[in-house]
């Protein structure tokens, strides 16, 4: 299925298409997971950061209609986590490659795409840029839903969180770490 599938760098021209697709996912995907009430508030903490996008480290996955059914980035900045709506601090910092680790940031993909590796190649794509750019380490914060895909690629629990937002019903979250593999120990694996 990944054949059919393209992942570019995300245009201000993808911002609709991105946030209807981040509506659906959130709405959906974490059913399993948390209460309605959460779902509702975790819109607070979630969702485009358009940073990612002004600095060219936002990207998509379109399917062979041009579709986007994924996205997903990696910052340079401080920001942990959050999206434009603000119930979330924000750190425009510029990160040392050499002592801070890369961020890995808004991944979503679309519901009725799941299970079929667009989220691994949004991880990837974001991950080889993050390691491109010197960084040696990344951290992302992961929803509950997301969880699983992220332990499965190599991340591992840094600490878990009561509350991902500054204001309204407590959302958990999970604060995640790993170490980028360089190309010379990804050659030896292989």
């Amino acid at each position: 299925m990944t054949d059919q599938l393209r992942t570019r760098i995300a245009t201000e021209a993808d911002i609709p298409a991105i946030s209807a697709l981040m509506d659906r996912a959130i709405g959906e995907l974490q059913r399993d997971y948390l209460t309605p009430d959460q779902i509702a508030a975790s819109r607070l903490s979630m969702g485009l950061d358009t940073q990612l996008i002004a600095d060219g480290t936002y990207v998509v996955v379109e399917d062979a209609e041009g579709r986007i059914v994924g996205c997903g980035g990696w910052s340079y900045r401080a920001t942990l986590y959050g999206g434009d709506a603000g119930a979330v601090a924000r750190d425009a910092a510029v990160l040392d490659p050499a002592k801070d680790p890369a961020r890995i940031r808004a991944m979503y993909t679309d519901p009725d795409f799941t299970r079929r590796g667009i989220g691994r190649m949004v991880l990837a794509a974001n991950e080889a840029a993050a390691r491109a750019a010197g960084f040696t380490r990344a951290e992302l914060m992961g929803t509950l839903a997301g969880e699983p895909l992220y332990r499965a690629c190599g991340y591992e629990t840094i600490e878990r969180v009561d509350s991902m937002a500054n204001r309204g019903v407590a959302v958990p979250g999970v604060r995640m770490g790993k170490i980028l593999a360089t190309l010379e120990s990804e050659v030896a694996q292989s």
